[in-house]
C-alpha cells in the first residue's frame, strides 16, 4: 500500500451558503443586482466615502460598478456582499463578509446622505448576527483606516477589538494608509443602541 492511498484529503473549509435577504426596523440587506449599478457609482464618486475604503478607484464611475457586480451578482463567489435599501428599495449602501486570505472580513460604506443616522450600525449588526447563526465559532475580521474614527467606534461597540496596525495601500488616495486591524469573536456581538 502507497502512501497517498493512508492520506487523508484536506478539509474544505466550512461555508455559510448562499447570502439571504435581512430585514431589519428600517433597511433590507439584499444580494445586489446589475441595476444597482447608477447608484453605487454615485455614491463611490464622493471622495468621502472611497478615501476610506483600500480597494475602490477614484474616480468611481458606472462602468467600475458594473465590473464589480458582475462576479458579485454571478453566484459563484462565497461571499456575503448584501446591498443596503431604505424601505423603498433604494440602494444606500454595502455590507459584506467576504473569504480573504482564509478568513472572513467585515466590510462595509454608506452613502453619505445617510451618514449620522445609525443605518450602519444597525446594517453590521444583522449581517454579523445572520452569519453567526450559519458560522457558529467563526470569529469576524474587520479593520479601518486610523483616520476614520467613527467606524472604529461603530466597530467597538458592536464587540470588535483591535488586534494590531499597519499600512495598506488606499487606491483612492493612491498612497499607503494607517490601518487598525480588529476582530469579532465568536459569541462576542453586542446588540446596536436604539436610536432615540
Amino acid at each position: 500500500m502507497s502512501t497517498t492511498a493512508l492520506q487523508r484529503p484536506e478539509a474544505k473549509p466550512m461555508m455559510p451558503g448562499p447570502a439571504p435577504v435581512i430585514s431589519t426596523a428600517r433597511l433590507t440587506l439584499r444580494p445586489h443586482r446589475l441595476s444597482d449599478a447608477p447608484a453605487i457609482a454615485e455614491s463611490l464618486s464622493d471622495f468621502a466615502v472611497t478615501r476610506m475604503l483600500s480597494r475602490v478607484p477614484a474616480p468611481f464611475d458606472r462602468q467600475d460598478a458594473l465590473d464589480w457586480l458582475i462576479p458579485v451578482t454571478s453566484g459563484t463567489l462565497p461571499d456575503w456582499p448584501l446591498a443596503i435599501t431604505d424601505r423603498d428599495d433604494v440602494h444606500i449602501g454595502n455590507v459584506s463578509i467576504e473569504l480573504r486570505h482564509g478568513h472572513w472580513h467585515l466590510g462595509y460604506w454608506l452613502n453619505r446622505y445617510y451618514w449620522r443616522r445609525g443605518y450602519m450600525s444597525e446594517a453590521v449588526a444583522a449581517i454579523i448576527e445572520r452569519f453567526s447563526r450559519r458560522m457558529p465559532e467563526t470569529p469576524v475580521h474587520s479593520g479601518v483606516f486610523a483616520d476614520n474614527p467613527a467606524s472604529l467606534r461603530l466597530q467597538e461597540k458592536l464587540g470588535f477589538r483591535m488586534t494590531g496596525c499597519g499600512e495598506i495601500y488606499c487606491f483612492a488616495r493612491n498612497t499607503m494608509v494607517s490601518h487598525i486591524e480588529t476582530v469579532l469573536q465568536s459569541g462576542m456581538l453586542q446588540p446596536p443602541r436604539k436610536m432615540a
